[in-house]
């Protein structure tokens, strides 16, 4: 699970800051080879197996970056290739764990040295692992989990890139790229805190927000404000289970 930590968390930090370096987006994927190289460092995973897994990482790392970026404009298969970059480096690198080195290093001395809240105390290897990995799906539940259900929507038709302003559910539903992030980082957190039925009512309770907001904007009962309403509701539908499925997932990596 090292190297997957590793891996996710300098992806979570180059989708971070795609908006910053919105003018030159190629420094994107820079910045998360360095995160990555930084990382590799300061865990004292420098093994010869680590070297070359995590320099072999890069290639799916670009890919992602690269189709991800395309998909945002492009009706063909690039979201396609963004999501199979991203999930199979994943699974390539989560096939191969074991054969990672221990985390430790400098970063690993620190926190046990530091004494921060949950993370104070002796630092095993093995507790270094879950920190590096919860630290990682944290920080990827939230813009790269929205780059994700975005690219989810654009497969099954419920986005369409390039298509003019106003004419889409997403202009409609308004704060889906804020309210998703919170709701996978609160279902995550209640999750690890072992409140699994809490979680389950946080799934609900978006419905039961947003329900009433379908409803308000339905004039005929076949139309949105020319969209149609059963495009509304999938558009809902298979956001909300895809950004669910991601703090799901994460969770079921944590166990």
């Amino acid at each position: 699970m090292s190297w997957l930590a590793l891996w996710l968390l300098a992806i979570a930090v180059m989708d971070l800051v795609r908006p910053v370096v919105e003018g030159r987006r190629e420094l994107a994927p820079a910045f998360g080879a360095g995160v990555l190289v930084v990382l590799t460092a300061l865990t004292g995973m420098i093994g010869v197996a680590d070297i070359l897994v995590l320099a072999a990482s890069l290639a799916p790392m670009a890919g992602w970056w690269w189709f991800s970026e395309r998909a945002q404009g492009s009706r063909g298969r690039d979201h396609l290739l963004a999501l199979g970059s991203l999930g199979g480096g994943g699974l390539l690198l989560l096939a191969l764990s074991g054969w990672a080195g221990l985390p430790g290093g400098a970063l690993g001395t620190w926190l046990g040295w530091s004494d921060l809240p949950l993370l104070g105390g002796p630092m095993s290897p093995e507790r270094m692992r879950f920190v590096l990995l919860v630290a990682a799906l944290l920080l990827a539940n939230l813009a790269t989990g929205n780059i994700v259900v975005r690219l989810v929507l654009v497969a099954i038709g419920a986005l369409r890139p390039g298509a003019r302003v106003g004419t889409q559910p997403a202009d409609r539903l308004k704060g889906g790229r804020l309210l998703g992030p919170m709701e996978r980082l609160l279902i995550l957190g209640l999750g690890l805190a072992g409140q699994l039925t809490a979680a389950g009512l946080v799934i609900g309770a978006k419905g039961l927000i947003r329900f009433p907001e379908l409803q308000s904007r339905a004039k005929d009962g076949t139309a949105i404000d020319g969209l149609g309403i059963d495009e509304m509701t999938e558009y809902f539908l298979i956001g909300s289970f895809a950004s669910w499925l991601l703090a799901l997932g994460s969770l079921a990596l944590l166990h």
